[in-house]
């Protein structure tokens, strides 16, 4: 088993953890363990953005948004003297 320390950790934190390891009946150590072993368990997201914009905008017909003019500068904005 290999060992891993923690510098400058924060002492609220620390209390959090201790709260929570309790809370759990664990170690303050087999805390930080769980912890880690359930957010390292969760899969990464594989997919790119443009992924997930064709899974979120996919569905929308080709051309049936509706777009603004090139020449069409939009709004103009006055700004203070």
């Amino acid at each position: 088993m290999a060992t891993l320390t923690i510098r400058d950790f924060d002492d609220d934190l620390k209390a959090e953890l201790r709260v929570r390891a309790a809370e759990h009946g664990r170690s303050m150590e087999s805390e930080v363990r769980a912890i880690l072993a359930s957010a390292l368990a969760e899969p990464v997201a594989a997919e790119g953005v443009g992924t997930q914009l064709r899974r979120l905008f996919g569905d929308v017909p080709e051309g049936s948004l509706e777009l603004p003019s090139r020449d069409d500068h939009g709004r103009t904005v006055d700004l203070p003297e």
